[in-house]
């Protein structure tokens, strides 16, 4: 990484907290609202074709995070567990270097869709602060859950009781 990397990183950071302590709010993503539309944000990588009236797990993650290695087998088990029920699990990478999202992937294997936000205006419109964070989304396309963070098996069972409500209906 070099030194204008660390020091544009900060500066973001900077004014997020100046612009959060003006009372401006950012564009954080929370329950109830309309995930954004993933075609508009040039992700490398390919896309599901649709995702209408799927149940969309869309985890970002990335190469660096720890609980991110974690949460891997969970989300394959999840994936192979409910596909054929309407799920969709959608892992965002947020790496500078593709590079390093291709090593962590031949380490931890991913049986569901993976893409690149490169430029990162994904990340930034949802607010994202931890990795790995996700969003639960229903048929619909609104957030219902969300989940920053990964705990292990505490976390596993609340995405099956979350994507199972979600199924459900």
């Amino acid at each position: 990484m070099q030194l204008a990397d660390i020091s544009r990183k900060h500066f973001a950071l900077a004014t997020a907290l100046l612009l959060a302590a003006g009372g401006i709010a950012l564009a954080d993503m929370k329950a109830g609202d309309v995930f954004p539309d993933l075609t508009k944000y040039k992700l490398e990588g390919k896309l599901p074709d649709s995702l209408k009236d799927k149940v969309v797990l869309v985890d970002f993650w990335a190469s660096w995070c720890i609980p991110c290695r974690d949460s891997f087998p969970a989300m394959n088990e999840l994936q192979k567990k409910y596909a054929d029920h309407g799920l969709v699990i959608i892992g965002i990478n947020v790496d500078e270097k593709r590079a390093d999202m291709d090593i962590f992937l031949k380490m931890h294997p991913a049986s569901f869709t993976v893409v690149r936000d490169a430029s990162q205006k994904l990340v930034d419109l949802t607010g994202i602060g931890t990795m790995p964070s996700s969003f639960l989304l229903d048929r619909s396309g609104k957030v219902r859950f969300l989940h920053t963070g990964y705990q292990g098996e505490p976390t596993r069972k609340e995405y099956v009781t979350e994507i199972e409500s979600l199924l459900a209906k």
